[in-house]
């Protein structure tokens, strides 16, 4: 037995015992000495390994941003033997990205510090004073982890796409790396490469494995995008630039610099129509369900899960935390414009016969809350549009993806061409009736806890006169009424009547292991946020009270 004993100026001194089996079976005492140094040795260098992955001096940020684009890369030179190879493979990086992320966040991240952790800041380009800068806070950790867990179960429901799947799993982890570094940017130009980096898979992933109008819907989809990141590139190249020679891009410092009022009101004006497209805000949201419409499930699981999440969470880390002044002074508008995109989103859906659309417009009616959580300004609005952040991932991507299972069995996608699927398949059915149920704000499910916090944020701005507050209350509740309208008339016109069920071949196959596996491990977090909500508001709560210190009402 031998204890070695470690002390570095930068830790605390601590014991750490290893307790090995020594040979001692060996005749020649010469050979055993050599034997015994060998094994010190070893047992040395797994220490020091052990120190580097339980210190916060190992760069998990990087780790887990570039590892799923690289582990990708070398799925082109594995050996041809079919899509289940490709398929196992992707899932197992997914999975192995996942473990890491939650092992480096729950062993080296501290909830109750709102400041950056696991900072790593390394110089990149020498002539652009370029830098890769990475940090996470309360703020970027639920969106990473929903990243993590949407991504891996977008995998395991890509199992029926067969053609040219090699390079459909290599791009559905470039997203990944993408959307991960977008959350863990510390960097304003590293966070528009970010940014950048899964538009071109999105685009391919639409043209290659869409509908029969894929080639519209992705013309359609990287126009808007493309255009917002243009808007994006000036704001980022103005604040870098602004009162320096040299580049100031670091979000620390950019977050204590103040601007001319008209000034600040323009850079914020750049940064929110780039979110509002990615977002999607109205009138910039017409791309969403076409796109929506056109792809295939896997990729409308990340769209609606992860990319959409992607702009409210630029409104809060750039035009929040940056531009606080003239956030407040657009605050009102965000409210205004959130509240009609509710009204709107939900008027809209019931008229849609696509049912992949009628998704996609309850989508864009959901992220009216959000809006308006942003815009209230305060901790309990704040928190609320986060936990929505949060909330609706798990919703949308679970509907998509039963859209899709659906779409699998019957080839129908019009709502009008269905009825009566709830004799034949009463698995899905059940599942998609509790999930209907969560997005239309069920208490018990986390739709209801997110929106009722918003709800509590807004009535208790002190930013805002009674009149308006109520005003805005009123409509939103009109919102939420029309919400069951074309939740439960979608699951009608789905699974109750008898076209299906009396037609000829209408034996379909019901839910499998794989689609039970991906329904539960979404509806679990749904129900259990529901319960309690503290397990993702713990997340952000110190963050939120730190970005809302900056503004004066």
């Amino acid at each position: 037995m031998i204890l070695i004993r470690f002390r570095k100026p930068h830790l605390n001194p601590f014991r750490i015992l290893f307790i090995f089996f020594l040979p001692i079976t060996d005749k020649n005492p010469y050979s055993k000495i050599e034997s015994n140094r060998f094994y010190f040795r070893v047992r040395v260098f797994l220490v020091q390994v052990y120190l580097v992955f339980t210190t916060n001096y190992f760069p998990w940020l990087t780790l887990i941003v570039v590892f799923p684009i690289a582990a990708g890369s070398l799925m082109f030179f594995l050996p041809h033997r079919g899509n289940k190879v490709t398929r196992g493979y992707t899932i197992y990086i997914c999975v192995l990205e996942l473990l890491l992320t939650t092992y480096a966040f729950c062993y080296h991240f501290q909830l109750d510090d709102p400041l950056i952790q696991l900072a790593e800041d390394y110089k990149w380009i020498d002539f652009f004073d370029f830098y890769w800068r990475l940090g996470i806070d309360g703020l970027s950790l639920g969106p990473i982890l929903l990243t993590g867990l949407i991504t891996t179960l977008a995998t395991v429901a890509a199992r029926p796409v067969t053609r040219n799947s090699r390079l459909f799993h290599f791009l559905m982890l470039a997203m990944y790396s993408g959307q991960i570094g977008s959350f863990s940017s510390r960097d304003l130009l590293l966070f528009f490469i970010m940014w950048e980096l899964e538009l071109i898979p999105v685009y391919l992933l639409l043209s290659v494995w869409g509908g029969k109008k894929r080639l519209y819907s992705a013309t359609k989809f990287i126009l808007y995008t493309a255009g917002g990141s243009v808007f994006l590139l000036i704001g980022v190249l103005g604040i870098g630039l602004y009162g320096s020679n040299e580049p100031i891009l670091n979000l620390e410092t950019l977050a204590n610099q103040s601007y001319p009022v008209a000034l600040e009101i323009i850079f914020y004006i750049g940064f929110l129509i780039a979110f509002a497209v990615k977002s999607p805000i109205i009138p910039l949201h017409t791309w969403l369900p076409d796109t929506h419409g056109e792809a295939h499930y896997s990729t409308c699981m990340l769209l609606a899960g992860i990319l959409l999440k992607m702009g409210a969470y630029g409104l809060v880390r750039i035009n929040m935390e940056l531009l606080p002044h003239a956030h407040s002074i657009f605050s009102p508008w965000l409210m205004i414009v959130g509240t009609m995109q509710i009204i709107y989103a939900a008027s809209t859906s019931p008229g849609q016969r696509n049912l992949k659309k009628r998704i996609a417009y309850s989508s864009v009616s959901h992220m009216g809350f959000i809006i308006i959580g942003i815009g209230s300004i305060t901790d309990t609005g704040l928190n609320g549009a986060i936990l929505q952040i949060i909330s609706h991932g798990f919703i949308s991507a679970a509907l998509f993806f039963l859209a899709g299972t659906s779409y699998d069995r019957i080839r129908l996608g019009y709502l009008d061409e269905m009825g009566g699927l709830a004799i034949p398949i009463p698995k899905i059915f059940t599942i998609f009736s509790i999930l209907s149920m969560a997005s239309l704000a069920l208490p018990g499910m986390s739709g209801f806890v997110a929106e009722l916090i918003v709800f509590f944020g807004i009535i208790t701005s002190q930013k805002y006169f009674l009149m308006p507050k109520i005003l805005i209350t009123f409509v939103m509740a009109i919102g939420m009424i029309l919400t069951p309208i074309y939740s439960l008339s979608m699951s009608r016109q789905m699974f109750y009547g008898y076209k299906l069920f009396n037609a000829q071949k209408s034996y379909f196959f019901d839910s499998g292991p794989r689609e039970l596996f991906v329904l539960m491990s979404i509806l679990l977090p749904v129900i259990g946020i529901g319960i309690y909500p503290d397990f993702v508001l713990s997340l952000s709560v110190d963050k939120v009270e730190a970005i809302l210190s900056n503004f004066f009402l």
